[in-house]
């Protein structure tokens, strides 16, 4: 069990920690292929999944229920704890909803359960995603811009992929497998690039850093088993799901939280202390689930 669990976070923070060295002896600006990621790698991984012959989308739908009610629930749960301490709403709450199923959600997916478990994981991150966008810009600016969301590259690259499952449409094979390639970069980019990002994020304000580290994975885990029961889920989907609750707080919270000018030098400790943590709460998690 134990070489199966290193076999599966081995990867995963050895590329972080590469990102992290490397940064730190040459300081590295991760802007560009970060929007490279956004723009053209990450919607290629997601077309090149969901356009794939054997993608059912109707097979996820009561998944992407459950990741909904994971991440909105987390929330409602963290809400009291950020008033009980005195904290900033929109500091403390949202890096407790919107995890890193991204930058760690895919690969670990991949890692632990095989690139068959790949299309359900990129539902999860979708989910995820397409909520921090909607409802985590609502909780910093009281409002949603719908044009902004359907310039997305992920977003557009989800709706033609729906398109594509639904209707059978044939891909030429050439064509999927380019896009196929491209897609391959996204995950080993992003673990890279969290590395980097953890090279600017600071140790202050250590007591929300360490409360987030224990609360985002307890609220999700808690929200995780409860969703599961409530909707059935079992098998490798629960198992899916309750790592999905167990994530660490996304990168993207800090620079949603620097634009928004909410505290982000306390929503970098949250990130920072969060993914921290995770190294020792994956593998527990890992332990339990498999």
């Amino acid at each position: 069990m134990i070489d199966q669990i290193l076999a599966i976070v081995f990867p995963i923070f050895a590329i972080v920690a590469v990102g992290f060295l490397f940064a730190r002896r040459r300081p590295t600006d991760m802007s560009v292929a970060n929007g490279l990621n956004l723009t053209v790698f990450t919607p290629a991984l997601i077309l090149s999944i969901m356009s794939a012959k054997n993608f059912q989308l109707a097979e996820y739908q009561q998944l992407a229920l459950a990741a909904a009610l994971i991440v909105l629930g987390s929330g409602v749960l963290a809400w009291p704890l950020a008033r009980l301490a005195g904290w900033q709403i929109k500091t403390f709450v949202p890096p407790m909803m919107f995890n890193n199923s991204g930058n760690m959600g895919l690969p670990l997916a991949l890692f632990a359960f095989g690139e068959a478990a790949l299309p359900a994981a990129v539902v999860l991150f979708l989910v995820e995603n397409l909520l921090h966008f909607t409802v985590g810009n609502a909780m910093m600016e009281g409002r949603v811009h719908p044009l902004v969301l359907l310039r997305m590259p992920m977003l557009l690259a989800t709706f033609v992929g729906v398109a594509i499952s639904l209707g059978q449409v044939p891909i030429w094979a050439p064509l999927h497998q380019t896009i196929d390639l491209m897609g391959q970069i996204a995950i080993p980019l992003m673990l890279f690039s969290l590395g980097v990002r953890m090279t600017g994020l600071g140790l202050a304000d250590w007591r929300m850093g360490m409360a987030a580290a224990l609360v985002s994975p307890a609220t999700g885990i808690v929200m995780a088993l409860a969703v599961a029961w409530m909707l059935g889920i079992d098998g490798r989907d629960w198992q899916m799901l309750i790592l999905f609750g167990a994530l660490p707080p996304a990168v993207l919270n800090f620079i949603v939280a620097e634009k928004f000018g909410q505290q982000p030098r306390e929503v970098a400790a949250v990130v920072l202390f969060g993914n921290l943590g995770s190294v020792v709460v994956m593998p527990l998690v890992l332990a339990w689930v498999l």
